[in-house]
């Protein structure tokens, strides 16, 4: 299925935008701009046309001109008259500038002296035309019809100044001339759409941010390919549209990555599937530079979470990942959303782990993975429906890799002595003796009450006896205490997972907002 649409392309060294039409299928994004072409009569270019134009009575030349050098634009025809000398001769169109009138340059002539030129041309005028094709909007040119009978305006005033040349302008001739109309073997010409910018979608990335910063553009998004080849700024009439466009965009996209997994996936053993990958931005933390965010692209795989700066496109690429990190030692948290209100929720999604990060940028859709000692890295995403599919696929991944393991062993001390913690997704903790192996003590997963830490390598474990109900505290020192609480969280939830998914999926934040927004 093909979308079609008008926006525009908008010139961030000019600031001008200009009139293309898109074409969205499942695999490409299509730019098109209008042009002149040659279709029959003749090989030569449509760039310069020749024209001979004789003045009628009754609606004089049959055009009305707009733009000039004190607009830092040509003067271009801005409208064709039915039936009347411009449109008979088939070979001139609406948004056509004037380059030359009677042999006479133009191309840097004001309006007025356009017009001049034009009204004590006599009854014969001769102009040569080239079709501009990137008309500047704020000459509000219709774009609707292809054809050159267009009388029509756009509907919309421009600030620019319409002068009609359909009056008899100084004409010596009073008996009616023969109209203007093209020759049996005179090259015909046409308005069309032509391609001038194909941009594959697999793995290409949408930003509605100016680059880098938490500027968002009103109304307009870029689209990146793999490659790095950008669509330019494509702004929109409506929010609507362009919520329309994205949505579409970011969909196919999101089905080419799907593709993309499963390829990956028949060479991939059944432990060490791709269960997500797709662009974020990133946050750059602490830096002093412009550059606030930066893209990254992230993969959820077997028992890791990779970060890349470019995305894995064969299976020796996935060595050379920026990070990777075990699944079971990483915490997933959602930070904003963006409420139909447009108040945002600032929201933990785990309860019993809370941690204060610096959330001064207005990014909706905003989500950090913590990792060991103490680091996270702080992600966004362009779509709420993202959001929550991240959500999913990090649940899903860890799920997965606490089932795979079982369980996980680490080194750490009490009072001088070395021991050994087993977090086991069967028999929940135990605490071992590193050289006699001897057990110390062990605990269910629901005998866990509570914890509290001194934020670096100490713990404190509350159990509660089954026997007596009393709660019993148990000390460990740990190298890396972040990845171990995060293995806890990782092996409980996992846990209660598998005894009551409905509940993991009550606590979804995020679908529980995007699909009632």
């Amino acid at each position: 299925q093909t979308k079609t649409g008008i926006a525009l392309l908008y010139d961030e060294v000019s600031e001008n935008a200009y009139d293309i039409r898109l074409k969205l299928t499942k695999e490409v994004l299509t730019i098109q701009k209008q042009d002149v072409v040659c279709v029959s009569g003749s090989d030569h270019s449509a760039n310069h046309r020749t024209v001979t134009l004789r003045r009628q009575p009754v609606g004089g030349l049959g055009l009305s001109i707009k733009g000039g050098a004190e607009h830092k634009v040509p003067v271009v025809i801005s409208k064709i008259f039915k039936d009347q000398a411009a449109e008979q001769t088939g070979m001139l169109f609406i948004g056509d500038a004037i380059i030359q009138v009677n042999g006479i340059n133009v191309e840097s002539a004001t309006h007025e002296e356009v017009v001049h030129l034009l009204r004590n041309a006599g009854d014969e005028v001769t102009i040569t035309v080239q079709y501009l094709r990137e008309a500047p909007s704020f000459l509000k040119l219709p774009i609707g019809s292809p054809g050159p009978s267009s009388d029509h305006s756009s509907g919309t005033s421009s600030p620019l100044f319409d002068s009609g040349l359909h009056l008899n302008g100084n004409s010596t001739n009073t008996a009616p001339s023969s109209p203007s109309s093209p020759i049996a073997n005179e090259p015909k010409y046409e308005k069309r759409w032509l391609d001038t910018l194909s941009v594959p979608l697999s793995m290409a990335r949408i930003s509605r941010y100016k680059t880098g910063t938490d500027k968002l553009r009103s109304n307009a998004f870029e689209v990146l390919a793999l490659d790095g080849v950008s669509t330019g700024i494509l702004q929109f009439y409506t929010a609507q549209e362009s919520a329309d466009w994205l949505r579409a965009m970011s969909t196919n996209i999101s089905d080419l990555t799907l593709q993309n997994m499963k390829m990956a996936n028949k060479c991939c053993s059944p432990s060490d599937q791709v269960i997500h990958m797709g662009w974020v931005n990133e946050r750059l933390e602490g830096t002093d530079s412009s550059q606030l965010y930066k893209f990254k692209f992230l993969a959820l795989k077997g028992s890791s979470f990779y970060i890349f700066s470019t995305p894995p496109v064969s299976t020796l690429d996935w060595v050379r990942a920026e990070k990777i990190y075990n699944l079971c030692e990483v915490l997933f948290k959602i930070h904003k959303l963006w409420l139909a209100d447009d108040c945002w929720l600032q929201a933990n999604l785990y309860l019993g782990i809370h941690q204060d990060l610096d959330l001064e940028d207005q990014r909706p859709y905003c989500f950090s993975v913590m990792v060991g000692h103490g680091k996270s890295h702080y992600f966004n995403v362009e779509l709420g429906s993202e959001l929550a599919v991240w959500e999913k696929s990090f649940q899903r991944a860890i799920f997965l890799e606490v089932q795979r393991t079982g369980s996980k062993t680490y080194m750490c001390s009490w009072q001088g002595d070395t021991l050994c913690f087993t977090i086991d997704f069967a028999l929940g903790f135990t605490c071992f003796d590193s050289k006699t192996k001897n057990v110390l003590w062990k605990f269910k997963f629901s005998q866990l009450k509570g914890s509290s830490d001194d934020g670096k390598t100490r713990v404190k474990l509350l159990f509660q006896n089954l026997d007596t109900k009393q709660i019993e505290t148990k000390e460990l020192e740990f190298q890396d205490l972040t990845a171990v609480l995060h293995c806890i969280h990782s092996f409980i939830a996992a846990k209660v997972a598998s005894v009551d998914p409905v509940f993991i999926d009550s606590q979804s934040i995020a679908r529980k907002y995007m699909y009632s927004n």
